[in-house]
Order: structure tokens, then sequence, then C-alpha cells
């Protein structure tokens, strides 16, 4: 039972930091003009930000235990690279693209 806990808890944190992955990229996306500054604050920021939670939720609050893994490299790759490709993946395939919203004017 413990297993199916820490199973189902650490499926909520992949969602969980795929969600944060797709906000990052949108508000990258959004902010910056240039098509390299967007990759770069993408593929840098993210997983920093992504690794920091993983450490805060499975060190902290205990997410995901019970669960026998091989090592901590599978846990890093999959509560950081999955949720980072699947976020950039849904906000570059399935979110219309920035310029395609019309903004009010600031002034």
């Amino acid at each position: 039972m413990l297993a199916l806990i820490g199973f189902v808890s650490l499926a909520a944190l992949v969602a969980f930091h795929t969600l944060v992955a797709g906000v990052a990229t949108r508000f990258f996306r959004l902010r910056l003009s240039t098509w390299w500054g967007r990759a770069l604050y993408t593929v840098v920021l993210t997983p920093v930000v992504l690794f920091v939670s993983t450490l805060f939720f499975t060190g902290v609050l205990g997410v995901g235990t019970g669960l026998v893994v091989g090592s901590a490299g599978i846990v890093v790759s999959l509560l950081v690279g999955l949720p980072l490709a699947l976020g950039v993946t849904i906000d570059y395939l399935y979110v219309q693209p920035p310029a395609e919203y019309e903004l009010p004017d600031t002034r």
C-alpha cells in the first residue's frame, strides 16, 4: 500500500513539474525577444527550478517514499528531464504562439 501511495504521489509530482515547465517556457517566450534567449533560458533555468523542486518535494515532504528506484539518476531524469521535454513540447505544439495574441496598449 505504501508503494502505491508513493507511485501516485510521484506521478502527481511529474504532472506538476510538467505544468511548471510549460508555464516557464511560455513566460520566456512572452518576455524574451530573441529565439536564442528563449531557448537558452528554457534549457538552463527551467531544469534548475525543477531540480530544486525535486529536492524539496522528495527530501522535505517525502514524496515517493516506499518506492525502490535503481539510482538517483533515474529519479532526476524522471522528475526533471521528462517534465521539461513534455512542458516544452506542449507549449510549442499545442498552445498558440505569442504573436497571435492581441495585447492592449499599456500607455
